[in-house]
């Protein structure tokens, strides 16, 4: 998948070093980091969000287990908008009042977004959503390759983002790439979120926006 974003980003010319300002969410942090162990040099900020080196149990097995087998377990529409719910999101803003003012809490606008999703058929489909949890679990970045993505794109350019209490991809795998892309006392970024869960730029909007505003400016493309 890196590779295409780069055919695409050369077919529009966008080839010159440190021209590129890169923000991975999620599984689109794995492609970042693939991204950067490839063309380091043309990385002008890498800004890697709820996303991991590689995938670790950090919950036992039983409940590792339990999670996985579920993914596939045929259920309710009801029934898995909870369980997303809770997988992606804080309770409390969840619960908070809908930030854009048509539906009673964030959490009911989410339901309603996710049931429009669905109801594309041709988009939202089994097998890519399985295709997408199989590329997730086969990433691997190894701590040698993290050094070498920190030593080539530097690490004043790279920051890491996190909700604390992440039950998608758990802040455990947010410290693993702060510590192997080198660690902050070499300039990596350490941005962790307290009480926050996957979606970063949903539940803290206009800081995440702040934030990756700071590291563009910062980095300059240069």
């Amino acid at each position: 998948m890196a590779k295409d974003v780069f055919e695409l980003l050369n077919h529009i010319d966008w080839t010159s070093e440190r021209q590129l300002h890169i923000i991975g969410i999620s599984m689109g942090g794995m492609i970042a980091q693939e991204m950067a162990y490839q063309e380091p040099n043309r990385i002008a900020s890498l800004s890697l969000v709820s996303t991991a080196p590689r995938l670790i149990n950090t919950v036992g097995f039983v409940e590792n287990l339990r999670q996985r087998i579920n993914l596939f377990i045929p259920k309710d529409t009801d029934v898995q908008l909870v369980e997303i719910k809770a997988r992606l999101f804080s309770d409390q803003w969840l619960a908070a009042p809908d930030a854009e003012g048509n539906f009673p809490t964030n959490g009911d606008r989410f339901a309603a977004q996710e049931v429009k999703k669905r109801r594309n058929t041709e988009a939202f489909t089994r097998k890519g959503f399985t295709l997408q949890a199989i590329a997730a679990g086969w990433h691997h970045k190894s701590f040698e390759q993290l050094q070498e993505i920190g030593d080539k794109v530097g690490r004043e350019r790279i920051q890491v983002m996190h909700g604390t209490i992440d039950k998608m991809i758990t802040s455990y795998h947010g410290e693993m790439l702060v510590k192997e892309l080198g660690g902050e006392e070499s300039g990596v970024t350490r941005l962790f979120f307290k009480d926050r869960g996957h979606v970063l730029p949903v539940e803290e909007r206009k800081e995440f926006a702040r934030l990756i505003e700071r590291m563009v400016d910062k980095t300059g493309g240069k």
